[in-house]
């Protein structure tokens, strides 16, 4: 008798790192649930895609725990929650609700994701958030990102604990700025704000990289296939980094 395909679950499946984790996954094999609010952006992407089962939910919403559960039908080998959250300003300036909403789709988010699928996650499953830089090297700009993504990074490693003996691992992975669309609109956001270039905006965020790059989503995806060997194992609870060389602290 031929075994169930695996599936993976990918909640901000129609962003620029949705999109390339969503086609990284199917090339590995895997049926994939993508999830996020748009019904047009998930059928285009589905277009992409044949035979992907697309699931209209919101995140931030406690409806999405039984929308995403009634999506899946088969053993859960990952889950991937990929959300982003608003660039509101730093940490004077950012609307105090802008936090609340970067932590209860960050966190609540990666909670309502585990929820929906726990009783398909069978040993040997993934659960992995990604996160971002940061959370652990604070910027002028990005407050509310930071204070959700620190947040993140201590519920998978909760995460990791409370799933350990059922040999299931939890993985936050932390991208430094991406070179996406969205990125480009919030560096024209700066530029406009501070009267020079999109482009110089961009340089200055590349010569915050050791190697003067932009992480892509690509790269990102590359992460998350990573984690589906066995010897991911070992990494349960920590942070992959792909800031291109940002954080300057130790650890």
């Amino acid at each position: 008798m031929k075994s169930q395909q695996e599936t993976a679950v990918v909640v901000g499946a129609t962003g620029a790192f949705g999109q390339a984790i969503v086609s990284r996954l199917v090339g590995q094999g895997l049926a994939v649930v993508a999830v996020a609010r748009s019904v047009d952006a998930l059928d285009a992407l589905r277009e992409r895609c044949p035979g992907l089962r697309a699931c209209a939910a919101d995140i931030a919403s406690d409806s999405a725990i039984a929308a995403i559960g009634a999506a899946v039908d088969g053993p859960v080998r990952m889950v991937v929650h990929g959300p982003g959250v608003a660039v509101a300003g730093g940490i004077l300036s950012a609307p105090t609700a802008s936090m609340t909403e970067a932590v209860n789709i960050k966190v609540g988010g990666l909670l309502r994701l585990v929820r929906a699928v726990d009783d398909r996650l069978a040993r040997g499953g993934r659960i992995v958030a990604i996160g971002g830089h940061y959370g652990l090297e604070p910027t002028a700009y990005a407050a509310a990102a930071g204070v959700a993504n620190a947040a993140l990074m201590n519920v998978v490693r909760q995460l990791s604990l409370a799933y350990g003996e059922r040999g299931i691992t939890a993985h936050t992975i932390a991208p430094g700025p991406a070179d996406t669309e969205r990125l480009h609109r919030v560096a024209a956001d700066r530029a406009a704000l501070r009267g020079i270039s999109v482009d110089a905006v961009l340089d200055e965020m590349r010569c915050e990289s050791s190697i003067g790059a932009l992480t892509t989503p690509e790269q990102v995806a590359w992460a998350v296939s990573l984690l589906l060997a066995r010897e991911a194992d070992a990494m349960t609870g920590s942070t992959l980094m792909l800031d291109a060389g940002r954080r300057r602290g130790l650890p």
